[in-house]
């Protein structure tokens, strides 16, 4: 029952809006294999380009879906994104039922990669990639964005292959070059002594089902789950969104990130809700022209980089 009711909770309020996006190309396997939790969807601009900047997309399902990408189709953030040029990419991952961590952020990566590696066939601008997600969709995005050229990481005794070895395209960059994290969880271990109306420290928690265990009793692996874990003077831009009254991740977990972010340099920003929920009252016009308008500093930002040759 906790379970159906995190996975509602985290995706109703993305189906606000009444007509549906059509991708220009569905359900390409970015993996090289059949599973349903290695497709993502292409949705593109009507406006001629040669290429397009892209925001790759993630939903929220507590980690418990592997095939929720159907939901950007419907998503009020990714009608206005295509509305002011950005492709939208929406990628599934293996779920926490089929795979533990880092199965899911390893398949983030390679979703990357692919559109790297394919970007002359589908018109992507590969120098500017963004990411965004919300509930656990927020806390693989913000581990995209802060394990950037990271391979591989050791906490104590426990150790994992960060970017993992899916797909076709691993010579193509899997880095991203501006985050938005809507609610995500971000240190698993301080959730149930934030505020969290959910026992996320249960053995069946979703933060203990991603890593294979209750979060107490594997903190090593908890940290290595962990953006914050990552964080580093090299991430990209942050933009940080969350309600002050969300009662399955509580607002400490994007405090804490905002603030390991900016101890390190970090261009972030946090923006918090009054009365905002776990979706409902969060996403809503206002942030989305938010989000619009850090993405396009950021891509701006990238290009001014890039003809000044840095």
């Amino acid at each position: 029952m906790r379970r159906n009711i995190l996975i509602l909770i985290s995706t109703l309020f993305l189906q606000g809006a009444k007509s549906q996006l059509v991708p220009k190309w569905s359900n390409l396997n970015y993996a090289g294999d059949t599973l349903l939790g290695h497709t993502l969807d292409i949705f593109v601009p009507s406006t001629k380009a040669n290429q397009f900047p892209v925001v790759v997309m993630i939903y929220g399902s507590a980690w418990f879906n592997n095939n929720g990408k159907g939901e950007i189709a419907r998503d009020m953030v990714a009608k206005k994104l295509i509305q002011n040029g950005f492709m939208v990419i929406a990628i599934n991952h293996r779920s926490s039922k089929e795979a533990k961590f880092p199965a899911q952020i390893q398949d983030v990566k390679a979703a990357i990669r692919f559109a790297r590696g394919n970007a002359a066939k589908y018109k992507i601008d590969s120098s500017f990639i963004a990411i965004t997600g919300w509930s656990s969709g927020g806390h693989l995005s913000a581990l995209a964005g802060t394990s950037d050229y990271v391979k591989a990481k050791q906490v104590g005794d426990k150790s994992i292959d960060v970017e993992g070895r899916v797909g076709q395209y691993l010579a193509s960059g899997s880095q991203v070059n501006a985050v938005v994290d809507w609610f995500g969880p971000t240190d698993f271990l301080v959730m149930d002594s934030c505020g969290s109306t959910v026992s996320h420290n249960d053995a069946n928690s979703p933060e203990s089902s991603l890593i294979g265990g209750p979060v107490q009793q594997n903190k090593e692996l908890c940290a290595l789950a962990n953006p914050i874990t990552y964080v580093d003077e090299k991430n990209p831009s942050f933009l940080i969104i969350h309600g002050d009254a969300d009662p399955m991740v509580p607002l400490c977990e994007s405090v804490l990130l905002n603030q390991a972010l900016a101890a390190k340099g970090v261009q972030t920003e946090l923006v918090v809700v009054p009365k905002g929920g776990h979706g409902p009252g969060v996403e809503n016009d206002e942030n989305a022209e938010r989000l619009i308008l850090f993405f396009q500093q950021e891509l701006a930002k990238s290009r001014k980089n890039s003809t000044n040759g840095k």
